[in-house]
């Protein structure tokens, strides 16, 4: 099963790094799906819930109260909060 490197960061703490299978995340336009091998892109990201499958198919979620910043590019995610 494909997978890419996600991780999601708050300020002086990483809330997780490591491989993902999906991961839904609050857009300023929408919720949105990021996959292995996505397309390259950066959005902004308003408060909600992150929702993410992990490598070894757990699913964690975590709820957002700030806005933040996503970039997705060469098989990898990052979340900035």
């Amino acid at each position: 099963m494909k997978t890419f490197h996600l991780t999601i960061a708050h300020v002086a703490e990483n809330l997780f790094d490591g491989e993902a299978l999906l991961v839904s995340l609050p857009g300023d336009e929408g919720v949105f799906e990021v996959l292995p091998e996505h397309e390259a892109f950066v959005s902004l990201l308003k408060t909600g819930t992150i929702h993410l499958k992990t490598a070894d198919n757990q699913k964690r979620t975590f709820d957002i109260t700030t806005t933040g910043i996503a970039e997705v590019s060469h098989n990898q995610a990052t979340v900035l909060l």
